[in-house]
């Protein structure tokens, strides 16, 4: 019986978006002046939130970390795809391309806890705001913060090990713009079975309950809205939640599109821009939207650029 001759793949090659190839320049340029974007922006709500004592408050301390999350979120892809679209430089190593899926992976996890520990923290300021100060102090946030982020770091980690002990026999060729954890599974030629149904548990015991706690806390807070007599009363209300409730749709939605669509609707291109939505331009809207919808960040904002 002959023996079977196969390559074992040592690196992989990105396409990026080479549906454009007389656009790659500019593409880079436009990816640029997003990633600048982003950096300016969020740098500018961080510094608020430091610098004014009226933001010292566990919503804008859940602010300050969404902003660093949306930093390194995009840092984690672009950098890598401005040097696709502007040098041509597709390939990656496999150990980067494991360490940018599992950063990949922490970072959306990250988002899902924070955006829930957010929800919570407007349903106690809206439905207990007596009890506000107890329930949330800083003590209780800075340890929500503190699980959300070490929790996001210990859930993929096993994902990881795993996949890293893959052999990729086939094509090295990934339709992406990242290392894409369903795009690293359809290359393996190894049994991808157990990975598949880590990715189920995990999807329904720590990504859906996510979920539900928003929905269920927006339900009581949307509730708690409505009982308040004065229609001032409920505009001020229904403010001090409109941006939280803003990105969560953005965000929920776009995730939404991306994995809940019927296999036989989903194309590798439309994914891809799914994907550049949520990881790279929720993240440059996330601070004009607290920006525009929050008044105490535009006085702080007013504030600074005065005394500069």
């Amino acid at each position: 019986m002959e023996e079977e001759n196969i390559t074992t793949a040592t690196e992989f090659i990105l396409l990026g978006f080479p549906e454009f190839p007389e656009l790659q320049i500019y593409l880079s340029l436009l990816f640029l002046l997003i990633y600048l974007i982003v950096l300016m922006g969020n740098l500018t709500i961080i510094t608020l939130v430091c610098r004014d004592p009226r933001l010292h408050t566990p919503m804008y301390f859940f602010l300050c970390n969404l902003s660093f999350l949306d930093i390194f979120n995009t840092s984690a892809t672009l950098p890598k795809l401005m040097d696709i679209s502007l040098r041509k430089s597709q390939r990656i190593s496999i150990k980067g391309c494991m360490t940018q899926m599992y950063f990949f992976i922490v970072l959306t996890y990250v988002e899902f806890f924070l955006l829930t520990a957010m929800a919570y923290d407007r349903y106690v300021a809206i439905c207990h705001p007596l009890r506000y100060a107890i329930i949330i102090n800083e003590r209780v946030s800075v340890l929500l913060a503190a699980w959300c982020w070490l929790f996001a770091f210990l859930v993929p980690v096993l994902h990881t090990v795993l996949i890293s002990h893959f052999s990729y026999c086939g094509s090295n060729v990934i339709n992406h713009f990242f290392c894409d954890l369903s795009a690293m599974v359809k290359l393996s030629c190894s049994s991808t079975h157990v990975v598949d149904s880590m990715t189920c548990v995990i999807g329904v015991f720590v990504a859906f309950p996510c979920f539900m706690t928003i929905v269920i806390s927006y339900v009581y807070i949307i509730s708690a809205i409505l009982r308040i007599r004065s229609a001032e009363g409920r505009r001020k209300a229904f403010s001090t939640c409109s941006s939280h409730l803003t990105v969560v749709v953005l965000y929920y939605g776009t995730i939404m599109c991306l994995y809940m669509r019927p296999a036989s609707m989903q194309t590798m291109d439309q994914n891809k821009l799914f994907a550049l939505l949520y990881n790279v331009l929720i993240p440059m809207f996330n601070p004009i939207i607290y920006s525009l919808k929050n008044r105490e960040v535009k006085g702080a904002l007013r504030k600074f650029l005065n005394r500069k």
